[in-house]
């Protein structure tokens, strides 16, 4: 087994057919790190080089995450046939695919590994290489816990669309959103089922996106929407249906289910303002969806506490 961190990669370029060997028939399976709770570990890949390779707390394995989540051996990766097949050890907590439990189950390129707090990017084919520097890449602009965009690339994001708005004098909103009484489902659930939670509220969210709309994970439990061609009225609208939705029922959060309100603010650029303004408005606005109760919408236009 051999791993590597993306500082460390090197990619050795060759004609495969110089040798005679066609390109495709050479398969490489590897996993890499994209979300953890230790940053050291982003990025960092694991070459699937012999038969089976263990993960576990415990020292003696190949892949060691030393986290309490995480069983003594929990998991093995094991070579079968041309399969990469992925084997529960019996663990404490589960093994994940693509948010599904599994005792066993054959890996498919792409796939999304959970294991305690930890996400592996399972990588298959003789592109392998080319699929790790794009993981890496993605891990520069995208959340790996929820799949919303990280703040670095939301920023950008914002202050072009703010320009393109500015330029053509047209609409463009901001939606804050804070999930109610997070640290609650910490303290009484654990962080295993908070992660849960987080996953779950970002997906109701992504599938009622637009192409256009941006949406980035903005600490912690709080999340931002950008939102053009958006007024302050049809944001408003959005945000109270996202927030009706979250509010119907429980989410499942692996053999558990977790009650789930949000708290939303809402603001619209003004002419000639910054980033930083509607930055400002809407968190005013969310501070005041908080104050009056939680589980409410407040559009600027409400906001008491506005600068």
């Amino acid at each position: 087994m051999t791993s590597d961190t993306p500082a460390e990669s090197k990619t050795l370029l060759t004609n495969r057919n110089a040798f005679g060997l066609d390109s495709t028939s050479v398969r490489v399976d590897s996993v890499v790190i994209i979300y953890s709770p230790d940053p050291h570990s982003l990025g960092k890949r694991y070459t699937l080089d012999k038969d089976a390779l263990t993960i576990g707390r415990g020292r003696g394995n190949d892949i060691i995450l030393d986290v309490d989540s995480v069983s003594r051996r929990h998991a093995r990766l094991e070579r079968r046939a041309d399969r990469t097949i992925l084997v529960d050890l019996g663990s404490t907590n589960g093994t994940f695919v693509n948010d599904l439990q599994v005792k066993t189950h054959a890996l498919g390129r792409g796939d999304q590994i959970r294991i305690g707090d930890t996400i592996f990017k399972f990588l298959s084919g003789s592109d392998a290489e080319a699929q790790y520097h794009e993981a890496i890449y993605r891990m520069t602009i995208v959340d790996g816990l929820t799949g919303a965009y990280n703040m670095r690339y939301f920023h950008e994001q914002l202050e072009s669309e703010l320009a393109r708005a500015h330029r053509y004098d047209r609409p463009l909103a901001l939606v804050m959103i804070d999930i109610d009484h997070f640290k609650r489902v910490n303290d009484e659930h654990g962080h295993l089922v908070g992660d849960r939670v987080l996953e779950r509220v970002a997906k109701l969210v992504q599938d009622r996106l637009r192409p256009s709309d941006v949406f980035a994970r903005y600490g912690g439990e709080e999340f931002v929407i950008l939102l053009p061609e958006t007024d302050l009225t049809g944001a408003q609208t959005f945000a109270d249906q996202i927030r009706k939705k979250l509010a119907q029922g429980p989410l499942e959060a692996g053999a558990t289910t977790v009650a789930v309100t949000a708290s939303f603010g809402v603001a619209e650029r003004e002419a000639g303002a910054g980033a930083t303004t509607l930055l400002t408005h809407a968190d005013a606005c969310l501070y005041e969806a908080k104050a009056a109760g939680r589980n409410t919408v407040r559009p600027a236009a409400d906001a008491t506490t506005m600068p």
